[in-house]
């Protein structure tokens, strides 16, 4: 299992963040929204890309996609819908 997040600020910018908040997993920066507007995520004129999850299968194909994503609640979340998806844990 691999996880990472998007954000469609610079590299300056997620570099503070992920300094600041000492994250151990890869955060891709998309400032020119082409990946985010492919995943819908950032669409007609709206500025601030939707925060949504999506679990994606080795196969590459999206298995769900969360659009009520609650920043204090979602790693229990995310856990619950790996396990739902039969997602192997990490050892």
């Amino acid at each position: 299992m691999k996880y990472f997040t998007a954000s469609c600020d610079d590299l300056d910018t997620q570099k503070k963040f992920a300094e600041k908040l000492k994250v151990d997993y890869p955060i891709l920066s998309d400032p020119g929204r082409e990946a985010a507007s492919k995943y819908g995520v950032v669409h007609g004129t709206r500025l601030v890309p939707e925060r949504w999850t999506f679990y994606i299968g080795k196969d590459g194909k999206i298995l769900h996609i969360d659009k009520k994503v609650s920043a204090a609640k979602d790693g229990a979340t995310v856990a619950k819908k790996l396990e739902e998806l039969k997602v192997e844990k990490k050892n």
